[in-house]
């Protein structure tokens, strides 16, 4: 095969395979996001529908997990400083969500053939994850800092209360619920414009 042809081909495999997974240019608006991704506010309103989790609660999650990086991955642990050691999860993707969680996910809801990388699956996943949270811990699923504690710790972590010692955690949550919050008015604001 002519080295040209196979350059070609290859070229086109490579554009049609991947998606850019950059982040939005303004992560602290709602609006701005909504804006320039249409697509992913229009995944979130479809988990909202379907397992009644609010926009901006799964705004502020995603935010803290990947900052709306489709690809983002757990750093890498280092033995000595300097030997790779492995990722420090198996968390992945818009929603960060562990090979067995997904997996869990993906058997109960049977969608055999979902994505952690693509933003519809990974919003359906997050619904999922904390209308579940409600149905079993009782957390509202409008409560985006006890949510974000039961997503980040597991629902039987959250249950025995793991985060009460990890006071960075119970920090990290209040900002998700913080960042919530500003979410949910920039998009009432927006709305009206």
């Amino acid at each position: 095969m002519n080295k040209y042809l196979m350059a070609a081909m290859i070229l086109l495999v490579a554009s049609c395979g991947g998606g850019s997974y950059k982040a939005p240019r303004d992560l602290d608006d709602a609006c701005a996001i909504v804006k320039e991704r249409p697509k992913y506010h229009s995944a979130m309103k479809r988990a909202e529908r379907r397992w009644g989790v609010p926009v901006h609660v799964q705004m502020a999650t995603i935010h803290q997990e990947s900052k709306f990086i489709g690809n983002a991955r757990t750093p890498f642990r280092f033995a000595l400083g300097v030997i790779p050691m492995g990722r420090q999860s198996s968390a992945y993707g818009y929603s960060q969500a562990i090979d067995s969680t997904w997996d869990e996910y993906r058997q109960e809801t049977g969608r055999r053939g979902a994505k952690r990388n693509r933003i519809e699956d990974a919003t359906d996943f997050m619904g999922w994850y904390m209308a579940t949270s409600n149905k079993k811990l009782g957390i509202p699923k409008s409560d985006a800092r006890n949510q974000y504690l039961a997503y980040h710790e597991g629902r039987a972590g959250y249950a025995n209360g793991s985060y009460s010692t990890k006071t960075w955690l119970v920090d990290v949550a209040g900002r998700v619920e913080t960042r919530s919050q500003i979410y949910r008015e920039q998009l009432i604001a927006c709305r009206r414009n």
